[in-house]
């Protein structure tokens, strides 16, 4: 559960914390598509190490290594899988060129990864539904996805605390086959599924006691605004898409193979 960890909001002051959140998407969504663009292992390193700056500066060092650390299962699933299909498809042979193709898939994954988690770590689910609504987006749209927000890294945690409590009574979930470990899992997906339902109809009860939907054109007490941190982030995002872009189109075959220097 340690990578919705990595997606729970940390309230604090740091000047990542306080940009805009409609810039620090179209950052993420700017590292999205570099990362995109290129499969070597090399090009996705340096996306990578770019990110570590507003790690830092966001001070959510633990929260953010908690989520690489929750998401290390799918990028060995990731790299196992790309290793498999590329012996399967290269008649039982494997190159050193296979595993750093693996590897790189591997690399854009983490990358996604990290992107945004510091995104969701640094941005407040209120500021991103002002910042959808201010984006013309439906309101009923903002709400939803903000509640998602909101709500998954609850459920997570209560997911963790009945995992806890059924083995505190005996229940075995990392013993026997895959088969078994599916069914010893029955009893925490039961409960966690009528805590939802418990919670959901809790929301609902709240929002018809307020009024909710009754006003069609709504008002907010604060207005998001560019600030000076906004435009930098603004001059980082256009200079890394450019690169990247500019990278990929006339300097692709340039880029070294890690498997070269073997």
């Amino acid at each position: 559960m340690s990578v919705f960890d990595g997606l729970k909001f940390r309230k604090s002051f740091s000047p990542i914390h306080n940009l805009d959140p409609r810039i620090k998407f179209v950052y993420v969504i700017a590292v999205f598509i570099s990362a995109l663009l290129f499969s070597q292992i090399l090009p996705l390193i340096i996306l990578f190490l770019i990110q570590l700056p507003f790690v830092f500066l966001a001070r959510v060092q633990k929260q953010w290594f908690r989520s690489l650390r929750g998401a290390a299962f799918l990028a060995g699933f990731i790299f196992a899988i790309n290793i498999f299909t590329n012996f399967f498809f290269n008649n039982w042979s494997l190159t050193a060129f296979d595993v750093e193709n693996a590897l790189g898939m591997t690399m854009r994954f983490v990358v996604l990864i990290v992107s945004f988690s510091v995104f969701f770590l640094t941005t407040s689910p209120d500021h991103l539904g002002l910042a959808l609504e201010q984006s013309h987006m439906p309101y009923e749209f903002a709400f939803a996805f903000t509640t998602a927000v909101r709500f998954v890294p609850v459920l997570a945690e209560e997911a963790q605390t009945i995992m806890d409590a059924q083995k505190a009574r005996g229940l075995e979930l990392e013993k026997g086959n895959i088969l078994k470990r599916i069914r010893n899992y029955i009893p925490i997906l039961i409960p966690l599924i009528v805590s939802a339902i418990r919670r959901s109809l809790e929301l609902a009860e709240a929002m018809e006691s307020r009024a909710w939907g009754a006003v069609k054109k709504r008002t907010n007490l604060y207005l998001l605004k560019l600030h000076k941190g906004d435009y930098v982030l603004i001059g980082i995002t256009t200079f890394l898409l450019i690169t990247t872009i500019y990278v990929r189109l006339f300097l692709f075959t340039y880029i070294p193979l890690v498997s070269n220097f073997f």
